[in-house]
């Protein structure tokens, strides 16, 4: 094979060394590159308008190539400089012709070209590859991030709406809708009143079952308050504790605050007041003098709002008082009655004594749903019949059964007539009237209306869910925005890259052609460059 067909392979990192060794370069190039630097900073400052001349400025290093490039432009822009001679008198001209004959100086362009081939391969470009790599990822993790807050935004925003569904609101003013919520409470009593009175017969079976095993009667009766509601339904508490309606029932009123005031945080006042009359006694034998209190009782609902203490503490101090008789003219004398007046309707009434025509005040006033207390007791009555009837019934199903027939051949039709259907019908009603009083629904109605702080804490808690849900939408705004910002800036540098691709190429492909000048055409080829970008 001949000499000038044997291609000469150069590695890019050794570009720099191969020049060196074969001297096409001097060492000491890097210094006199300084001055060429500097003319071509100063040269470039004076350009004539051309499209070739600013595409070969932008988006690269300029170097040897570049500059010829230039001169063959000048040659045209400049051509009106030029005498007899050849020479051209534009500055600009010789300003760049001076460039090209230093770099031609030593072969200094050869050592620079080679120096920027090899730090594009190495530097430049692994460099730019890496932070597209960088802002491809985040926009994947964007996308992945905007998922996850999409995923919270639905379960919040689903939770609140079940949440909503349950309280039965809309969930725009959610604690005028809760408080609103009440209307309802009494119908819900009155439903479940009703349901009470199914219970009849399981109540009966209960109790003549315990009177049969015991011989008589419990001692504290067998679940009196199932039984009391059973006959009178859901009466107030007052009517249950004294055996008789109220003549008068003061209600206490809960005022609850409002969703645009954030100073207040518990106002709530009673309608309840009693009113005490105190004799004073007046010195220097002058009338005794009588005044009138009105007391307001400050209601303390406390955490569990079913517990309301009056807060009342009346002390009267009667010590220096001394009352005659017959100093005290009480102004009363014997009230007719309206048969002896012939009017029904005059006279005054004269309240008999005990509890009779009672005032229905504080617990006392609410209905016996209403009230935490007794309210507890009916379900704690529920419960004790639905242990009794569930343990009949196992006794009725399992392997002993002939022997509690035998038991109980003694006692009433109510109990021998029992059979597994009837009882679980029984136990059936049971589970419904418990179901109802224990549903979170009336859970929620029944402390809205006894706890103004309980309100605030159901509303907090609803609006927490909607500020989560907010933040959730403003995050997904910012993933988003981010995502646009990272795609932008990927799509910018991947231009730049590919600029700087098609530049290196260019410029390997200008240094293989010198060299291979140097050795009468022979191929060479540089390795492990653009080749491999």
């Amino acid at each position: 094979m001949q000499e000038q067909f044997i291609p000469i392979d150069i590695h890019t990192n050794k570009l720099s060394d191969w020049l060196l060794s074969r001297r096409h370069c001097n060492r000491e190039w890097q210094a006199q590159i300084l001055t060429i630097r500097e003319k071509i900073n100063n040269a470039i400052q004076d350009m004539p308008v051309h499209v070739g001349i600013t595409k070969l400025l932008s988006g690269s290093y300029i170097n040897y190539f570049h500059c010829q490039k230039i001169i063959e432009i000048l040659k045209e822009t400049e051509a009106d400089s030029k005498n007899f001679f050849g020479s051209y008198g534009s500055q600009r001209m010789k300003d760049w012709q001076e460039i090209v004959r230093l770099y031609e100086r030593d072969s200094v362009y050869l050592a620079e070209a080679a120096q920027m081939l090899i730090r594009n391969v190495n530097y430049e470009v692994p460099s730019l590859k890496k932070e597209i790599a960088k802002y491809e990822q985040l926009q994947l993790e964007c996308d992945k991030k905007e998922a996850e807050y999409a995923k919270t935004y639905n379960v919040v925003r689903g939770d609140f709406q079940t949440l909503c569904e349950q309280l039965g609101i809309q969930g725009q003013k959610i604690k005028h809708e809760l408080v609103d919520l009440l209307a309802e409470l009494p119908s819900i009593y009155r439903k479940c009143a009703d349901r009470v009175k199914t219970l009849n017969e399981a109540v009966e079976f209960y109790a003549e079952f315990v009177k049969f095993i015991f011989g008589g009667e419990h001692s504290g009766g067998c679940v009196p308050l199932l039984k009391y509601m059973i006959e009178h339904g859901n009466t107030t508490t007052y009517q249950w504790k004294y055996g008789e309606p109220p003549l008068k029932i003061e209600e206490l009123n809960i005022k609850f605050e409002d969703e645009t005031d954030s100073q207040s945080k518990l106002l709530h006042s009673g309608s309840c007041h009693m009113s005490v009359t105190v004799v004073r006694g007046m010195l220097d034998d002058e009338e005794l003098a009588y005044q009138t209190y009105v007391l307001y009782p400050v209601i303390d609902f406390g955490d569990g709002g079913g517990n309301i203490d009056s807060g009342t503490d009346l002390q009267i101090d009667f010590s220096g008082i001394t009352i005659e008789e017959g100093d005290i003219d009480w102004g009363i004398s014997r009230v007719e009655s309206p048969a002896e007046t012939g009017n029904e309707e005059s006279g005054i009434v004269v309240q008999s004594s005990g509890t009779e025509g009672g005032v229905a005040r504080d617990k006392e006033a609410l209905t016996i749903l209403d009230n935490l207390e007794t309210r507890n007791t009916f379900i704690n009555e529920l419960m004790e019949l639905e242990s009794f009837l569930k343990v009949r019934l196992f006794e009725m199903n399992g392997p002993s059964n002939v022997l509690t027939l035998s038991q109980l051949q003694g006692g009433p039709a109510v109990i021998q007539l029992q059979t597994t259907e009837s009882v679980s019908a029984m136990l059936n009603q049971v589970h419904v009237v418990i179901s109802e009083i224990t549903d979170s629904r009336t859970q929620h109605l029944h402390n809205i209306k006894h706890s103004p702080r309980y309100v605030d804490h159901l509303a907090d808690s609803l609006k927490q869910k909607l500020d989560v849900a907010d933040k959730m939408v403003a995050s997904q705004e910012v993933v988003r925005q981010l995502r646009v910002e990272a795609r932008k800036e990927s799509k910018i540098l991947q231009q730049k890259l590919k600029l700087i691709i098609s530049k290196t190429k260019e410029l390997q492909g200008e240094i293989e052609r010198d060299v291979s000048k140097r050795y009468k055409n022979r191929p060479v080829n540089i390795m492990g460059g653009v080749n491999v970008l």
